[in-house]
């Protein structure tokens, strides 16, 4: 693994002149962001030695290289996701390869359903901390010491510094949101009602597919991490209705915005 972390990196590093500071990865109907960045270059996942591809509708599959806040970062426009057939070492490895170009923080976003009856569709949700329900974990299997410990610490995979932050800008913006727990199963069936109620009476507040394999393995490489999700569903008794892929894309499209805003302002502010 740590030779094809390399050899991608040196890739990539041959094509792009450019040290990220800070990593960012949009999940389902959150691609918008990358319009608020001075592009330098992009490159498809295609062309990127050793990256899997993106086969899922609402993630483009290219890394974005440019300026966002004053600062220099690195755009992931569609992530991979275990249900797309991946090992948990495949989702997570343009994480690693990231960590490698340079970057001091991690910033994630999906789209979720929310399990949590005060939460509406639309809401914001800043994530404190996380429960996985994957059934795997990607850092199964031999330890490489060059990327981390055997055994990481999990008690703070959510940076506590970075999450006031953000709190601090939403409310400063009068953006609602919520800071809580998020459930991450595989997918890709969305849940039944009774997995719903099972996943908030663990603790959850929503579920989602993504997020908690990339915490992993940033909180292993001793990465910072911050993680936000657009609530497009609710999974509530009494509230709960069919979805489709294309009502969570539709949904949180129309949140995108105040996601935008609060990632923009938290870059320009934050010091690294």
């Amino acid at each position: 693994m740590l030779e094809k972390i390399q050899e991608t990196t040196k890739y990539i590093q041959q094509k792009i002149d450019f040290e990220p500071q800070i990593g960012i990865v949009l999940g389902t109907g959150l691609g918008g962001l990358t319009k608020e960045i001075e592009t330098i270059a992009t490159l498809p996942y295609k062309e990127i030695p050793n990256f899997p591809e993106s086969t899922v509708k609402g993630h483009e599959g290219k890394l974005i290289f440019g300026r966002l806040g004053g600062k220099n970062v690195v755009a992931m426009q569609g992530r991979f996701h275990y249900y797309e057939g991946y090992t948990m070492q495949e989702v997570t490895f343009p994480i690693r390869v990231m960590k490698f170009l340079g970057i001091k923080l991690l910033m994630l976003s999906n789209a979720a359903g929310g399990v949590n009856p005060n939460y509406e569709i639309g809401d914001l949700m800043i994530i404190r901390d996380h429960i996985n329900l994957m059934g795997n974990n990607p850092l199964l299997g031999k330890n490489h010491t060059g990327l981390g410990p055997r055994f990481p610490d999990m008690s703070e995979a959510y940076d506590k510094t970075i999450i006031r932050h953000a709190a601090k800008i939403a409310r400063h913006n009068g953006i609602k949101f919520q800071e809580g727990v998020y459930a991450a199963v595989t997918g890709p069936t969305f849940e039944t009602p009774a997995e719903y109620k099972y996943i908030h009476i663990l603790g959850a507040d929503a579920v989602g597919m993504s997020t908690v394999p990339e915490a992993i393995v940033a909180r292993h490489m001793e990465l910072p991490c911050f993680a936000v999700s657009v609530i497009s569903d609710l999974g509530v008794e009494g509230k709960i209705v069919e979805i489709s892929h294309e009502e969570v894309i539709d949904a949180a499209s129309m949140a995108e915005p105040k996601m935008t805003l609060m990632v923009r302002e938290m870059i320009e502010k934050i010091k690294l």
